[in-house]
């Protein structure tokens, strides 16, 4: 039997389109407010230190993806470090992220559409529903026209958040950074917690290596360009909307918007909405991307039931997992429907999920990389500030303590099966 492949056709330019679609979610709507109602104009300070401390960890995946291009990202930079049953362990955390996180994107978004022109709840689900089977559908008929949908998009998003910050640059006054740290610096640091959640999304892209035409090049130029890409835009966005004092209590959610409205009236609105839309389809396409191969290949080594080892013949898309994906969306959507709990609660537990991952990685990159080399610097860095920001995870640090339990259950389970079967494979038939 042939073995199956993904199929190489991921360029730098659709990797970079990928990487900021992956990182750059909602959060850019409207945390610069809320960071500034926090902290003042120093939480200026705190998006270019965030922007800075981004970089390591950047670094350190682009290196294991360069050292083990694998649709695996970053379980199987944990398997070659460790061992096979801590990188399962790592894939069953990893379950708790995209599958919940992902459909919470897209509502997000659709309560951000709610809030600027008020529709029902039923409205809300609707268009996140049709955000994420767009989503789907793209992936399932093959990552190259994904990716080009994502280049599309990304130019899109670009192109208005330039649009913000021209229009609102002559309505910026120095006047409103002064005092520069009007709360203290403790409110710094408590912003910079807040910032750190809006630069995670980089490992979904390590899945993709064995989709890069060239993934030894390719994959950190997409992460450096795309990290530079997402570091300007929170930055600017993050500097007119101090400048312009658009935050406060009855600002914080429709900002954006009224930064626009500053220099293009009433149409500001609709060019939000339209932003909106876009982030959250961009977000939601890139996880869900990186997020299925990686499913895929942990099924591919005997971690995952092999049902989700098997390609789609003619697209060469893990489709059985994007069809699983589909069904658990749908049921997030449901429970939203019915119980309408607080996303920003529900989102804390797929945060603290990232965090745990990094973590992980880190500590694969400092076995793996030789003390001489900057990466394991780089590496030891970003462990530091994740488990500093880890510190900080309150309830949900339990989270992915509950899932390495369920799945080392699985993996104690899968063990004894086979050991059963080979133990009867081994033994000769009675005459």
């Amino acid at each position: 039997m042939t073995q199956q492949s993904l199929k190489r056709s991921i360029t730098w330019v659709q990797g970079i389109a990928l990487t900021i679609g992956a990182v750059l979610g909602c959060g850019i709507l409207i945390l610069p407010s809320i960071t500034a109602n926090s902290a003042g104009p120093a939480s200026l300070l705190s998006w270019v230190i965030m922007s800075i401390l981004a970089f390591p960890i950047v670094a350190t995946l682009a290196r294991l993806a360069k050292m083990i291009p694998s649709a695996g990202g970053i379980t199987a930079y944990v398997q070659m470090a460790f061992n096979a049953n801590t990188s399962a362990i790592l894939g069953w955390i990893m379950l708790g992220s995209i599958p919940i996180g992902v459909p919470i994107i897209a509502l997000t978004g659709a309560q951000y559409i709610d809030y600027v022109f008020p529709i029902s709840n039923a409205g809300v689900i609707g268009i996140a529903a049709v955000i994420l089977i767009t989503s789907l559908l793209l992936h399932i008929k093959g990552i190259e026209l994904s990716s080009k949908v994502s280049v599309f998009v990304i130019c899109v998003i670009s192109l208005l958040i330039i649009v913000a910050v021209v229009v609102s640059i002559p309505y910026v006054k120095l006047s409103s950074f002064t005092p520069f740290v009007r709360n203290g610096w403790s409110s710094v640091g408590a912003s910079s917690v807040i910032i750190f959640f809006s630069f995670v999304g980089w490992e979904m892209i390590t899945p993709l290596a064995e989709e890069f035409k060239r993934p030894a090049k390719d994959i950190s130029i997409s992460l450096f360009l795309g990290a530079i890409c997402i570091s300007i835009m929170y930055i600017a966005i993050s500097f007119v909307t101090i400048g312009t004092h658009s935050y406060g209590d009855k600002n914080q959610i429709a900002s954006l918007s009224i930064l626009i409205s500053k220099g293009l009236g009433p149409i500001g609105t609709y060019i939000t909405t339209i932003l909106a839309i876009f982030i959250s389809f961009s977000a939601v396409h890139a996880n869900i991307a990186g997020f299925s191969r990686m499913i895929y290949a942990q099924a591919r080594e005997g971690h995952f039931p092999s049902f989700f080892a098997k390609l789609h013949s003619k697209f060469q898309t893990p489709t059985r997992v994007l069809l699983v994906l589909g069904g658990i969306f749908s049921c997030i959507l449901i429970f939203y429907g019915i119980a309408r709990p607080n996303l920003e609660m529900l989102l804390k537990g797929p945060s603290v999920i990232f965090i745990t991952s990094y973590i992980f990685t880190m500590l694969a990159a400092l076995k793996l990389l030789k003390v001489q080399d900057i990466g394991w610097w780089m590496a030891f860095l970003s462990l530091v500030i994740c488990i500093f920001v880890y510190s900080f995870s309150g309830w949900a640090i339990f989270y992915p303590v509950i899932l390495s339990f369920i799945g080392g259950i699985y993996i104690l389970m899968n063990k004894k099966s086979s050991t059963v079967i080979n133990h009867q494979l081994d033994t000769p038939n009675e005459k």
